[in-house]
């Protein structure tokens, strides 16, 4: 089989009997888009990764479908259909908040190109994302669309590539049969179709599902140059799988990790809260280390971890981590603000530390580190301000549990970012980053009733009361006269 040039015709077909897909296992929105197509005499697909989920039991987040049909058709056949994307023109048809994603079959003849992979973020928070962080813009079409070449003169409009091989927009349409030579993985080019329930397998993806490895199709350089974020989703199925990613397309991360670099940083944000906000965050983390490819998404975490002479910065991101993978098996909310938190704290540490030896006021000092580091992330993950500017503050709130008397500890239990900054000094602490006789303390204060607390903190004066001192004076304003004193509230 050649897949460069579009590979054998002859699927192997595996019949109903067997195998375990069952359409009470598939979506009922997924389900009317299927027969739709079928209905109007279009072909259609389960494809992806939603096919691999269901061979192994799990249930897919999302279901998406291949078809003949171009997106225009797409369209008409479909009211509620949007058409997305300009690097891949895709049609969404949207069943209230469930969107099943259509992708028309494409054709081979040119480099292969990157699957789309747009889940998990929607073009509007992306778009909103990008803007914040100074990173990539969607387009008019609602596509990720930052440093984009122009397409080479003999190059046809609907399909381009860089100067480094990566394909910036890919929409020649085919057919199946070409269609899946363009996929990524073979665990991800699987079509379930809805004639006879049956599975089209070109390319050994059904072996490689059975046996839990991740193999590309094709040159592993090759795709990889034309999306490098190929590699990330090897990772990402390695850590949520369990799969082991196969020698052939694990050799390559060594020399190609450079390319993630030149990846939008809006792009990578998505990337990210894929990998780390899904439950198998700690996973992730140590495979993308073993594998060389922390570096281009954190320069400075990784800097500071191969320098860090105690690994608390390495005990708290495991700690962080293995915590939210906690709260996503639980239910509960994550954001992902506080795992930027956890994995630049180090970074962090290290230019607060320079500003508190050259006598800068620590919350000072903390909120500058802050800000230079975001600034260095952004030009790798671009970290949108609903993400930047809590997480500064949550860091700037640290230094204020050291204090433990007065009336400004009642004041501080109802700040806004109390409790994620209690849950950030708790992590501090089990690494070992913190003195655990404080947190210690904080969580003993309150279990307490709100007449203990004011007990506990004293509010007599005493050493570390919070009576007043001497009043200041009011500045005045120039020229003589005093600022006037608020009217009286009657």
């Amino acid at each position: 089989m050649d897949p460069q040039s579009g590979g054998a015709t002859s699927p192997v077909i595996v019949a109903r009997a067997d195998h375990p897909i069952s359409r009470s296992h598939i979506s009922g929105n997924a389900l009317k888009v299927l027969y739709r197509l079928k209905d109007a005499g279009y072909q259609g697909f389960l494809v992806g990764g939603c096919v691999r989920d269901l061979l192994i039991g799990i249930e897919p987040k999302d279901f998406d479908v291949a078809t003949d049909a171009s997106p225009e058709e797409m369209r008409r056949l479909f009211r509620n259909c949007r058409l997305i994307g300009r690097r891949f023109r895709l049609a969404h048809v949207r069943f209230g908040p469930q969107i099943i994603e259509v992708a028309t079959f494409r054709a081979a003849g040119a480099p292969m190109a990157p699957e789309p992979d747009l889940d998990g973020i929607t073009a509007e928070d992306a778009e909103s994302d990008a803007d914040e962080s100074g990173g990539a813009r969607l387009d008019e079409h609602g596509d990720i669309d930052g440093n984009v070449a122009a397409p080479e003169e003999d190059e046809s409009f609907d399909r381009a590539h860089d100067e480094r091989g990566r394909l910036l927009r890919d929409n020649v349409y085919g057919t199946i049969d070409q269609d899946v030579w363009r996929r990524d993985f073979t665990c991800n080019a699987l079509y379930y179709s809805i004639q006879d329930f049956s599975i089209w397998d070109y390319v050994g993806g059904v072996e490689d599902v059975r046996a839990r490895t991740i193999r590309l199709i094709g040159d592993p350089e090759t795709r990889y140059r034309e999306d490098p974020v190929r590699m990330l989703r090897a990772v990402r199925f390695e850590a949520k799988l369990g799969f082991e990613i196969h020698e052939s397309a694990r050799a390559p991360f060594a020399t190609l990790a450079e390319l993630l670099t030149h990846i939008p940083p809006a792009r990578l944000l998505d990337e990210f809260q894929k990998l780390f906000l899904a439950g198998f965050g700690r996973r992730a983390f140590d495979l993308l280390r073993e594998h060389g490819l922390f570096e281009p998404l954190f320069p400075a975490t990784a800097a500071y971890l191969a320098e860090e002479p105690d690994g608390m910065a390495l005990a708290l991101i495991h700690a962080g981590l293995a915590d939210t993978d906690r709260r996503v098996a639980e239910g509960r909310a994550v954001t992902p603000m506080f795992l930027f938190a956890v994995l630049l704290f180090g970074p962090v540490s290290a230019a607060a530390q320079r500003r508190f030896d050259a006598g800068v006021p620590p919350p000072v000092a903390i909120g500058e580190a802050v800000d230079e580091v975001i600034g260095q992330q952004n030009r790798r993950i671009g970290i949108p301000k609903r993400f930047s500017f809590p997480m500064r503050e949550l860091l700037t709130l640290q230094p204020r549990f050291h204090r433990r008397e007065g009336r400004r500890v009642l004041g501080f239990l109802g700040h806004p970012r109390f409790r994620a900054a209690y849950d950030f000094l708790l992590l501090r602490a089990h690494a070992g980053a913190e003195n655990p006789a404080i947190a210690r303390w904080w969580t003993e204060f309150l279990a307490l009733s709100p007449e203990q607390q004011r007990e506990r903190v004293g509010t007599d004066g005493g050493p570390g009361g919070d009576e007043p001192g001497p009043r200041r004076r009011r500045r005045r304003r120039r020229g003589g006269r005093r600022h006037a004193p608020p009217p009286a509230e009657t």
